[in-house]
């Protein structure tokens, strides 16, 4: 009888521990997905200002965590330097979770001198001129989301691609894999500008 009480305890506490475990693994450090209803993206096209490219965030330890997001930049297929065009850091938040409005901006995307700006819940980089010619005054662009309508969790540590805004001298093809990183370079080979919006969630005491 008590050989079968002490198992009992034994099969409980680890069963305890494997579902621990595996809530752990299924709750991501954070979550982000396409705001399709944004007010920001309305104004902007309202207005006539130029791309906004809005996201839904959460970041679920926001008190030690250290978020990054940034801008890498291709022409030809060579990197545009430096290879953070514009970056936004920020981190270790008084709040042990924090959501809002995380996103990239171009203002004049048209115009020879465009404005970029980036932003996050509670933090934002002001609209700032990055490189002369960065993007050609002559080209449209056209934006990819990297991420599916659904609700995307973010690995500790891992960068992603949120999205990209490309210029090409003939036809766009549609879209392509960003999860597949050959697929990416075949993008950068073959678009003649290519922006990469990128993040980064860490770990932070």
């Amino acid at each position: 009888m008590r050989k079968t009480t002490f198992l009992v305890i034994i099969i409980s506490f680890l069963l305890s521990f494997i579902n621990g475990c595996s809530s752990e693994e299924e709750v991501g450090v954070a979550y982000i997905s396409i705001d399709e209803d944004s007010g920001y993206r309305s104004t902007f096209k309202e207005l006539n200002l130029g791309k906004v490219y809005d996201f839904e965030f959460k970041l679920m330890q926001a008190d030690k965590s250290w978020v990054t997001i940034w801008v890498e930049g291709y022409r030809n297929g060579e990197k545009i330097k430096p290879i953070h065009l514009t970056n936004l850091s920020y981190g270790l938040s008084p709040n042990k979770v924090d959501d809002g409005h995380l996103g990239f901006g171009i203002i004049n995307p048209q115009n020879k001198n465009p404005l970029f700006f980036l932003y996050a819940p509670g933090v934002n980089l002001q609209p700032h001129q990055i490189e002369n010619d960065i993007l050609d005054s002559k080209m449209a662009g056209t934006w990819n989301y990297a991420i599916g309508d659904e609700e995307t969790k973010l690995e500790l540590g891992k960068t992603r691609i949120l999205g990209a805004y490309r210029q090409v001298e003939k036809s766009y093809k549609s879209s392509y894999d960003f999860d597949d990183p050959d697929a990416v370079k075949q993008m950068i080979k073959e678009d003649k500008t290519v922006l990469l919006l990128k993040i980064k969630v860490e770990e932070k005491e």
